[in-house]
């Protein structure tokens, strides 16, 4: 298996910069990147003769754009036809030139916002998806049914992950894009730095939410990689969740901030809790290993040493 060609599409972003690390400590000797000079994911032709060249023999969808609750609601065209320019393409090249396994990553918006808590894989599309998220969800809803029909109709080891909430190393921390935990992570040292300042955070504080270090997710890519994966989606998460308040005076624990912080309510919260069933997945014999305190404090010390040049 160590072998084989592993493509890694997305390797620059932070699912696929985990992905590589984890492949390479794990002794792949063949893994595959390409920057955008190299191949536009969103140009068939770019992709088809890309893989014509490189002939992978296993693919991992990393490749996506993303973003928070505002860069969502106010690129909602990018957001749907960007990765579904990416995934399709991807896909497509990849059962044309038979690669012999395809992991895509989805994301936990994929499931509506009503579903029963936990999230079960067994709730897609039973029901509207989350307005803030629709049109990412919707792209990301394709490429799972994509690969799902690829797997009924060619016998092919085409499945999906849904990883939960991910933060860590190489996030996207700039106001207009980032996520709930690169976001306050910012906040707060620059709100330390500038003599404790107050910080106001979105929403209510109430909602409730699982976080998943990248390391982990990259972990579990290694797994599904090296093991027959007999269903077609599989969730990746911690299995624990905790309030969005009691994650910001975590990291304003961690971070050093004193000062005091405020919450705008007028600001959306978004779906009241997001917690996933991650049974499957265990049962086959993978869990995740990195506590969020401790992934916490990584990613803070990665942000510290490297924000000059975010």
């Amino acid at each position: 298996m160590k072998s084989c060609k592993v493509y890694i599409a997305g390797h620059t972003g932070m699912v696929g910069r985990a992905v590589v690390r984890s492949l390479e400590r794990a002794g792949y000797g063949d893994v595959i990147t390409a920057d955008r000079c190299t191949i536009d994911l969103r140009d068939q032709r770019s992709v088809q003769e890309f893989f014509a060249t490189k002939k992978p023999d296993i693919v991992i969808d990393a490749a996506a754009r993303v973003g928070g609750i505002l860069a969502n609601r106010n690129f909602p065209y990018q957001f749907l036809m960007e990765n579904l320019q990416i995934q399709n393409n991807l896909i497509d090249s990849s059962l044309d030139h038979n690669v012999q396994k395809f992991i895509f990553i989805a994301s936990s918006c994929i499931y509506p916002e009503s579903a029963p808590q936990p999230l079960r894989e067994e709730n897609l599309l039973s029901g509207p998806l989350e307005n803030n998220t629709e049109a990412y969800a919707v792209a990301k809803i394709a490429g799972v049914k994509a690969c799902e029909a690829i797997r009924q109709q060619y016998q092919k080891q085409f499945f999906s992950l849904v990883p939960t909430n991910l933060y860590g190393s190489f996030d996207t921390f700039g106001a207009e894009k980032s996520h709930v935990i690169p976001a306050m992570i910012r906040k707060f040292d620059e709100a330390k730095v500038n003599g404790n300042t107050p910080v106001t955070l979105w929403g209510s504080g109430r909602p409730f939410r699982e976080f998943l270090h990248v390391d982990d997710l990259a972990d579990a890519v290694k797994f599904a990689i090296e093991n027959k994966m007999e269903e077609n989606l599989y969730n990746v998460g911690t299995g624990s969740d905790l309030t969005i308040k009691a994650l910001a005076e975590l990291i304003q624990n961690i971070v050093g901030h004193t000062g005091e912080i405020f919450w705008d309510s007028s600001k959306p919260d978004g779906t009241a809790r997001k917690l996933m069933d991650v049974s499957k997945l265990k049962n086959k014999g993978w869990s995740s290993s990195v506590e969020l305190q401790d992934g916490l404090c990584k990613t803070y010390e990665w942000y510290s040493n490297n924000k000059k040049y975010i």
